[in-house]
């Protein structure tokens, strides 16, 4: 008797075919996922899979941000901190940092199908939090725009009042700076 996973895989039968049609969500995560595993093979000497790191991931997210097509208004630049600049300048495009987000999202589950261990998943480790968080601060300021954290909606209990939250990962050897 064969199972079809009760569909939460994300993951479809076509009628008529014998082979998954494979959600949005799922075709974007292979497609980063061999996307991921080129860029190691392209690298001098190649990289396993097997060797790959947090530093690997961080190389490839700063490689990534050739092919962005979001404005960052460097911190020299006139329109920097506007929301709606008036004219265009010379400032780099970027990878936008949900698309980073999602990206590593998406990387951290493949990883981990494809055999990969959660204690070694290097796209779960603390310093590529610590970038992404880097990237979003740094593009809102660019932009003029705040981010804001999202409230928790049951988070009214009596736990004091600790303005620090979680965020303890600034210490000087796992800060990550990006030009």
């Amino acid at each position: 008797m064969s199972s079809s996973g009760g569909g939460s895989s994300g993951k479809e039968l076509v009628e008529g075919s014998s082979s998954p049609t494979l959600s949005r969500y799922e075709s974007q995560k292979r497609r980063d996922w061999n996307t991921f595993g080129q860029y190691l093979k392209n690298q001098r000497p190649p990289v396993p899979l097997s060797h790959c790191n947090c530093n690997h991931v961080l190389d490839f997210l700063r490689y990534l941000d050739q092919f962005g097509k979001t404005k960052v208004h460097i911190q020299g630049c006139m329109f920097y901190g506007q929301p709606e600049p008036p004219a265009p300048c010379t400032c780099p495009l970027r990878q936008a940092w949900g698309s980073l987000d999602a990206l590593i999202g998406r990387l951290r589950a493949a990883y981990e199908e494809n055999g990969g261990s959660p204690e070694t998943n290097p796209f779960a480790n603390g310093s590529i939090r610590v970038y992404l968080r880097e990237v979003r601060e740094c593009q809102a300021k660019a932009r003029g725009i705040p981010y804001k954290k999202k409230k928790k909606v049951a988070a009214t209990t009596s736990q004091g009042s600790s303005s620090k939250g979680n965020c303890d990962d600034s210490s000087p050897s796992t800060t990550m700076h990006y030009s």
